[in-house]
């Protein structure tokens, strides 16, 4: 009999909206792992690992509660809340009904979540009580936002009784089953509708591939509301594997759910892995873990360095597999948009191949690097990132302009700066809005200038780079974090500009020194260096 896994991947019409109805139809153990979640779940206690059939029977109740209020196929429903339970909880829930959840990160400013709201143009919305307040700061209705009512909090979903619950929407490839948001560095987040299809497609790939080392027991420290949680939810229910779910990516909470817990597998964000590399590592019992997974933008050199010396992995050897100190790192670049991670490298204790290197795009995708009218460039030609994959998102919701802006030659421009060695290794420059990178003229690249300060001052925990215009030319400044052992007066302008090249190095203005909380950031953790700049063209022009 076939494997589980392999059932699935041969399943044409499994999808993100019904993985988990598929697994149990397949003849999945209902006594097997379902997900683990850092709160309480109805009567069941935090950090309960609930089984197959229990996660089942919970969200079924939560599809009885959404049925009974008129809640079906094809509604649009936005929900706000914090904890990683009530966002995953529901969004399973939405999609049984075929309806198309929304999903709003909890730290978004009032009233940005009230205006992606409006753009949404939803039927209804879910908040917890915290979010709930801040909703009704936003409007002339208590219960009610833009004209969409607030049904309730995600919580009172669990009421509902699961005998009740309707039979399960059949989905098509195509359905609109979920919508995330971008990081919104430059305002409103852009919102990211994928398919029933879209979503899946690269785990069918991977149902095929071995599993991978350190699979089996993940923590989720992604933010719950993004793309990538919805990716690992179906990603261990298919694999039948154990997953706990943070509702925080704090690295305070990821170090002490890592002792807690002993995952064998860590998944988040560059700005996780920044914070874990800011503890000493070998303070903390982190030995059960083999993988790192970055998803998002790649992470820095020093930050992976540090995270591979901890831990352990498996590895053959003359006398059989062995466990031996250090874990493996996956990095790669993805987004919202792409659906999944388009690249992958891994990095070990031993790994030399750095320099903002995300490796080659998975047998599943495409990549090139095109210049401005979409034409494909060569080996070391720096250019912009196109992308195609089955796992790419259909576009924007109710956006048409910005859908068809990112559209370019049968490529999805990914909004990144990159290039590709003659070995088919990509590397990212940087993001296209925070580069001075024409094909012709100056190239200041301020994620790669970021990299190599990372790289050639060990007591540099962090910096950030930002770069404005200044007269028909260019002023560069530099903000480093420092250890707490590092002198903040001591004059680091000559290795500063050794490490960034003369061409970024003749546009610095300023090395400055700030604080772990002096930088503006997203939702998601990434600079918001569009408000930097703000900030230093109001000096400029001072």
């Amino acid at each position: 009999m076939r494997s589980l896994r392999a059932q699935l991947a041969a399943d044409p019409s499994v999808g993100t909206g019904n993985v988990l109805a598929t697994v149990i139809a397949h003849g999945a153990d209902l006594d097997g792992p379902g997900l683990t979640f850092d709160t309480a779940v109805d009567q069941f206690a935090a950090e309960h690992p609930l089984t197959l059939g229990e996660l089942d029977e919970r969200v079924q109740a939560r599809t009885a509660w959404l049925h009974a209020r008129g809640i079906g196929r094809r509604n649009v429903v936005a929900i706000w809340a914090t904890d990683a339970a009530d966002i995953v909880l529901s969004f399973l829930a939405l999609t049984r009904v075929g309806a198309i959840p929304a999903l709003l990160n909890g730290k978004m400013a009032p009233a940005i979540a009230s205006e992606y709201i409006r753009r949404l143009r939803v039927d209804a919305i879910l908040a917890d009580a915290a979010h709930r307040e801040l909703l009704a700061g936003q409007s002339d209705q208590p219960d009610s936002l833009h004209g969409a009512p607030i049904l309730g909090e995600p919580k009172e979903l669990g009421t509902g009784n699961p005998g009740r619950a309707p039979e399960h929407y059949r989905h098509h490839r195509d359905d609109p089953v979920v919508i995330t948001h971008t990081s919104g560095t430059t305002g409103v987040p852009k919102a990211v509708l994928h398919t029933h299809t879209t979503l899946y497609a690269a785990l069918k790939h991977l149902l095929t591939m071995p599993q991978a080392q350190g699979t089996d027991r993940i923590l989720n420290a992604l933010p719950i509301p993004h793309t990538a949680t919805i990716l690992m939810v179906n990603q261990v229910l298919g694999n039948r594997a154990e997953m706990l779910l943070l509702s925080s990516q704090d690295a305070s909470d990821v170090l002490a759910a890592i002792e807690r817990w002993k995952p064998h597998g860590v998944y988040g964000f560059a700005v996780t892995w920044a914070g874990l590399a800011r503890a000493d590592l070998s303070r903390y019992a982190v030995e059960s873990v083999r993988l790192w997974f970055n998803t998002g933008d790649c992470a820095h050199e020093p930050h992976i360095r540090k995270l591979v010396a901890a831990g352990s992995r498996e590895t053959v050897t003359r006398d059989g597999r062995v466990t031996v100190p250090g874990s493996h790192f996956i990095d790669g670049l993805g987004s919202s948009e792409m659906g999944h991670n388009g690249f992958h490298i891994t990095h070990t204790p031993d790994t030399e191949h750095y320099g903002r290197c995300i490796g080659k795009p998975y047998q599943f995708a495409e990549a090139a690097v095109l210049d401005a009218d979409g034409n494909e460039l060569p080996p070391g030609r720096p250019g912009l990132l196109g992308f195609r994959s089955p796992s790419v998102s259909p576009g924007y919701w109710n956006d048409s302009v910005n859908t068809f802006r990112f559209r370019l030659n049968g490529w999805f421009l990914t909004g990144d700066l990159v290039h590709r060695d003659e070995s088919g290794h990509y590397f990212h420059l940087d993001r296209v809005p925070d580069a001075v990178a024409g094909f012709e003229g100056p190239q200041l690249y301020t994620s790669l200038s970021e990299e190599r300060i990372l790289a050639a001052l060990p007591e540099v925990l962090d910096c950030t780079v930002i770069v404005v215009p200044d007269n028909g030319s260019y002023l560069t400044d530099v903000l480093l974090e420092l250890a707490p052992d590092a002198d903040p007066a001591l004059d680091r302008t000559d290795r500063i500009h050794q490490a960034v090249g003369a061409e970024v190095a003749a546009t610095i203005r300023r090395i400055a020194v700030i604080g772990q909380d002096d930088v503006p950031v997203t939702v998601t953790g990434k600079v918001r260096k569009v408000a930097l700049r703000q900030d230093r063209l109001a000096g400029v022009s001072s």
